[in-house]
Formats: C-alpha cells, sequence, structure tokens
C-alpha cells in the first residue's frame, strides 16, 4: 500500500495537463466573469419619463407629447450650459493671452509664455495645449493653434485662429510678436463685452417666451377649475388626441424657434 502511494503521484504528475492543455481548456470553459449593467443614458431616462408622464395625463399622443417637451428640454438645458461653457472658456483664454502679452514684453521667451496657460485654468490650458507642445518641441506653433481650433465652432476656436494669423504673420514678417498679440486680445475682449450686452438685452425676450409657453398648461389648469374637463377631451377621443399632439408640436416648435431667434445674434 505505502509503495503505490508514490506510483499513484508520480502517474498524477505525468497526466496532469500542460500548458497548451490547460489553454486549450480554458477555450473550451472560459472562467465566469461578473456581468456588468449597462446603464441607460441620461437623455433616455429623461425620455422615458416625459413619455410616461404624458402617458398617464393625455393618453397616447400626451405619451408622445411628453417625450417630445423632455427631449425639447434636455436639448435647451445643454445648449445652456454649452454656451456658458464657451464663454468661460473665451474668458479664461482672454486672461492667458493677457498674461502672455505681458511676459513676452517682459522679455520671456514665447515657449515659457505659453507654458504658464496651466495657471490660467483648465479650460484655456486645454485650448492652449497643444499650441505649448509645439514651442517646447520648437514645432510650428501657428499649426498647432489651428489644430487646436480645428474642433471648435465657438468663440475660442475663432479666436485661436485669429492668433495663429498673428504669429505667423509675426514668423514671416519679424513684427513684434506682443503687439500682434495685444490687437488679437483687444478684439477678443470686445466680442466678449459685446456678447455681454447681446444677452443682457435678450433677458426681456427670453422670459417673455418662456411664459407664453407655458400659458397653455395654465389654461389646462383654469378649465379644471372651471369645471371643463380638458383633459378628458384631449383623452377621450381622436379629435382630442389629433389636438394634443398638433398643439404640442406647434408649442415645442415656437419654443425652438425662439431659442434660436435669440441666440442667433449671440453666436456670430
Amino acid at each position: 500500500m505505502s509503495a503505490a502511494v508514490p506510483a499513484l503521484l508520480a502517474a498524477a504528475l505525468v497526466c496532469a495537463p500542460g500548458p497548451s492543455a490547460r489553454r486549450r481548456l480554458r477555450v473550451l470553459a472560459p472562467a465566469p466573469t461578473a456581468r456588468v449593467l449597462a446603464v441607460p443614458p441620461l437623455r433616455l431616462l429623461v425620455v422615458l419619463a416625459g413619455a410616461g408622464l404624458g402617458l398617464v395625463l393625455g393618453g397616447p399622443a400626451g405619451g408622445v407629447a411628453g417625450a417630445g417637451a423632455a427631449e425639447v428640454v434636455r436639448h435647451r438645458r445643454a445648449r445652456a450650459r454649452e454656451r456658458a461653457g464657451a464663454s468661460a472658456a473665451a474668458g479664461e483664454l482672454a486672461e492667458a493671452v493677457s498674461r502672455i502679452v505681458e511676459e513676452l514684453r517682459s522679455g520671456a521667451h514665447p515657449a515659457a509664455a505659453l507654458d504658464g496657460a496651466r495657471s490660467d485654468g483648465p479650460l484655456a490650458a486645454e485650448a492652449l495645449a497643444p499650441a505649448a507642445a509645439a514651442a517646447r518641441l520648437g514645432d510650428d506653433v501657428p499649426a498647432a493653434l489651428r489644430r487646436g481650433a480645428a474642433d471648435r465652432g465657438d468663440l475660442v476656436g475663432t479666436e485661436l485662429r485669429r492668433l495663429a494669423g498673428a504669429w505667423s504673420l509675426a514668423d514671416r514678417h519679424g513684427a513684434p510678436l506682443a503687439d500682434l498679440l495685444s490687437g488679437t486680445l483687444a478684439d477678443l475682449r470686445w466680442r466678449l463685452a459685446f456678447e455681454a450686452r447681446v444677452r443682457a438685452r435678450l433677458a426681456g425676450p427670453r422670459a417673455t417666451a418662456g411664459v407664453l409657453t407655458a400659458l397653455p398648461v395654465l389654461g389646462l389648469g383654469l378649465g379644471h377649475l372651471l369645471g371643463a374637463d380638458p383633459l378628458g377631451v384631449l383623452r377621450g377621443g381622436l379629435l382630442g388626441q389629433v389636438l394634443l399632439l398638433v398643439g404640442s408640436g406647434l408649442l415645442l416648435a415656437g419654443l425652438l424657434w425662439s431659442d434660436r431667434i435669440a441666440t442667433g445674434p449671440v453666436s456670430r
């Protein structure tokens, strides 16, 4: 019996699968992996919530109208965040260009002046990062500025292209770079001040558009107070469903159109 134990161990070692056999076994029977639950994006959740609320209040047409209203509200909030981010980035870029001009006039090297963009804010640092890297490596700074502006359609992209033009002019003709960048800075500050004035003057029309959009909803509430049951009319038959769809579509289209009119002068 004692002699059989070592023999069995030796046989087990001989019959044990080698590395290639273990790889084949792993392919045939892969190890269990943890399942990752996919979380729906916020946009889908917002639209589904609006559709569910509209379905409860107004039937199938109300579900469609609720989904459209939720998407329009989400779109308006996203556009407002984009505009606020673009304005903040343009403000940081103006401060960065002002500091670069001051450092150039004090005798600093352009690469060192561009490297300081990290202290001007994250948005300015992101916009000027390609130019700073090109200046450190002795590469073409105007081309790097144009690459940074290629994916931007806001005021920052426009000013990056203007900075690239000023830098190219200084490289080709030997003009003082600080003076050329100072002119670009003056233009950027004027544009920021102009945008602020336009936004202030359009605040009233935007508020009026919001009030006009809320009037149909207030009318439904007033009808309930008077005992007319407007939701029952809209929910009760084919004509009410069609009227609900058409009215909601016109209301949302008017809201989007008023936003386009109000933001058009600022974006240009």
